[in-house]
C-alpha cells in the first residue's frame, strides 16, 4: 500500500520535511501552499491551497511552516476537520524510548531527544539540536538548528528558540517568547517577549 502525505507549506523548510517524509517511506508527496503562484517545492508538486485540505482525507498530513502562530492556526483547521497529523522523525535522530512526541511534530537530522521528555503538538525539533532529560516542550514550539536545552526545562507554548541558543538546566520559559540566535538563557523567563544576548535579556 502506498504511503501518501500532504505537506502544508512549500518553502525551504518544506523541502527538508519532504526529504524526511521520503526517508520515512512516503512515495507520494504533495504540497499545499496559500501562495497561489507556487507550483512546486523542490521536485514535488504544489496542488492547491490550505482551503483544499478536505480533498486529501486519505493522506497523512504535516505542516512545514516555521512561524509558530501560522502553524497553530493551520493545525486548528486540521483538527476541526477531524484530520490527524502524522509525526515525522529523521532516521538519524536519537530519541529515548521514554520520550513522548505528539502529533504534527517534526524531528530533523541528528537531533537528540533524551529520557522522559514530553514534546507537544506541531513542534519543530530542528537539525542537530538537543533536548536533555525531563524537559517539557509545549505545543507549537520551534527549536532551531544547533539549540541545546539542558535537563528539566519547560518551554512554553509557541516559543521560538533561535539557532545556536542554549538553555541551562532547571528553568522555565513562558509562552510566546523568542530567544535570539546564539543567546544563553540562565534564569527563568516569566514575561512574553524577545530575549537576546548571553545572558539573555528582554529587549
Amino acid at each position: 500500500m502506498n504511503k501518501k502525505i500532504v505537506i502544508i507549506g512549500a518553502s525551504g523548510h518544506g523541502k527538508v520535511v519532504a526529504n524526511i517524509a521520503k526517508l520515512n517511506g512516503y512515495d507520494e508527496i504533495l504540497f499545499l501552499d496559500d501562495d497561489e503562484s507556487k507550483t512546486s517545492c523542490g521536485k514535488y508538486q504544489v496542488v492547491g491551497t490550505s482551503k483544499e485540505i478536505t480533498k486529501y482525507r486519505d493522506y497523512d498530513f504535516i505542516i512545514a511552516i516555521g512561524n509558530n502562530k501560522i502553524r497553530e492556526k493551520i493545525s486548528d483547521i486540521l483538527e476541526k476537520e477531524n484530520i490527524k497529523q502524522t509525526i515525522l522523525i529523521h532516521p538519524s535522530a536519537v530519541i529515548d524510548e521514554t520520550a513522548i512526541i505528539k502529533e504534527g511534530t517534526v524531528v530533523m537530522a541528528n537531533a537528540v531527544i533524551n529520557a522522559s521528555i514530553q514534546i507537544g503538538r506541531s513542534c519543530i525539533i530542528n537539525t542537530a539540536s538537543s533536548i536533555d532529560h525531563d524537559c517539557i516542550v509545549e505545543d507549537y514550539v520551534h527549536v532551531s538548528p544547533g539549540v541545546h536545552v539542558a535537563g528539566t526545562v519547560t518551554i512554553g507554548r509557541s516559543t521560538w528558540l533561535g539557532i545556536g541558543s542554549t538553555v541551562i538546566n532547571n528553568l522555565e520559559i513562558c509562552s510566546n517568547c523568542i530567544i535570539g540566535a546564539g543567546s544563553t538563557v540562565i534564569k527563568n523567563i516569566k514575561e512574553e517577549g524577545t530575549y537576546i544576548g548571553s545572558p539573555a535579556e528582554r529587549i
